[in-house]
């Protein structure tokens, strides 16, 4: 396990003490105007705590009419700066990189929640979205970048930037739901653009010991493997972010479409020379066993989620004792909560199949 505690340097920003970083999720625990609660603090917090090297905020939005799930993190306001720079401090007072992940929902913002239709690159009629004019492209861009300065405002030593899972910068990367015929549309090239732009953006408004990273999922919402291979290969070749977190669902699956198959979706991007870019995975990423294949299969860190919900002090617990294994699921609310969900995010666990036990049925 000595690779798992072998500390890694970033190209910007603090050296992180071992290679386990906190999953950005989703946990529904803030306030409806996006401010920090006592029990999103606790949760991450308790992270950190518990010796992980760095952790991570939820997808936090960076325009109101970006929110993407109700209890998210915002970042769009200073009025969100005293929680912020709360919750910044005591990160990295327990050794821990502070990090918040910035989010749009784009299309997937729910109306009911943002008071108007959703936000996409193009009109999109499954979820009634309104394609973005060239203005707001523009400003939606500067909006990245302005939370990103936020941020580090309050303390943060680094911004990810979520391109995956279907929100609005992989929106832009979709060929099928980019439909758009100015500069941010057409060729992959064009398509990228708004993520080039923003890292630019991001770069050039904060310090020299800012870290960025961005998180890729390269497959589903209308990906193309290859050309999320493509876009992934310039972007290590840049070397303007500091790490690459891909987004697999699960580390050790195979690719979906039927000619990339005979090998694991990770080594697409394992292989790609990646300069002083590091790369990480997340997804299903549970056992000391699955963290050690990953390192070993090319990752230079791990992303745990499942696994740090289960045990905030999961590196303390293996540095520890090298036998250590994981809880099995499912895992009782009190469990939840001794590990420092607040009710909601329990709540929100318990629609996760087979993760929370069920309540035991009264007798006939």
């Amino acid at each position: 396990m000595s690779d798992l505690f072998e500390p890694l340097a970033l190209t910007h920003g603090p050296v992180l003490k071992n290679r386990f970083v906190l999953a950005p999720l989703t946990n529904l625990q803030s306030h409806p105007d996006g401010t920090l609660s006592d029990d999103e603090f606790k949760w991450l917090t308790y992270r950190a705590k518990g010796g992980f090297a760095l952790t991570m905020t939820c997808a936090a939005h960076v325009q109101r009419v970006g929110q993407g799930f109700p209890g998210q993190l915002g970042v769009f306001g200073d009025e969100h700066l005293p929680g912020l720079t709360r919750l910044a401090a005591q990160i990295k007072d327990y050794g821990s990189l502070a990090v918040v992940q910035l989010h749009h929902a784009g299309m997937r913002s729910p109306q009911d929640l943002i008071g108007e239709a959703p936000h996409c690159p193009s009109d999109n009629e499954e979820f009634r979205a309104r394609a973005l004019t060239l203005t707001e492209v523009e400003q939606l861009r500067d909006d990245f970048i302005s939370a990103a300065v936020r941020c580090e405002r309050a303390g943060f030593e680094g911004v990810e930037l979520h391109g995956a899972h279907g929100y609005i910068l992989a929106q832009f990367l979709s060929p099928e739901v980019n439909q758009r015929t100015d500069r941010y549309g057409g060729s992959l090239e064009n398509r990228a653009r708004i993520i080039h732009e923003i890292i630019d953006g991001v770069r050039a408004a904060t310090g020299p010991d800012f870290s960025l990273g961005l998180r890729l999922s390269p497959e589903r919402f209308g990906l193309k493997l290859a050309e999320i291979i493509e876009v992934t290969r310039n972007i290590l070749a840049d070397g303007k972010i500091d790490y690459l977190d891909m987004s697999l669902w699960d580390y050790a699956k195979e690719p979906m479409e039927a000619e990339f198959q005979g090998r694991t979706l990770m080594s697409y991007f394992s292989e790609l020379p990646r300069g002083q870019v590091r790369v990480g995975c997340a997804g299903k990423v549970m056992t000391p066993d699955d963290a050690r294949l990953c390192l070993e299969r090319g990752m230079d860190f791990v992303m745990l989620g499942r696994a740090a919900i289960l045990h905030h002090d999961y590196p303390q617990r293996l540095a520890a004792d090298p036998a250590f294994e994981p809880v099995k699921t499912p895992v009782s609310p009190e469990h939840l909560r001794a590990e420092g969900l607040g009710p909601s995010f329990v709540k929100y666990m318990a629609t996760w199949k087979g993760f929370v036990e069920e309540p035991a049925s009264e007798p006939a």
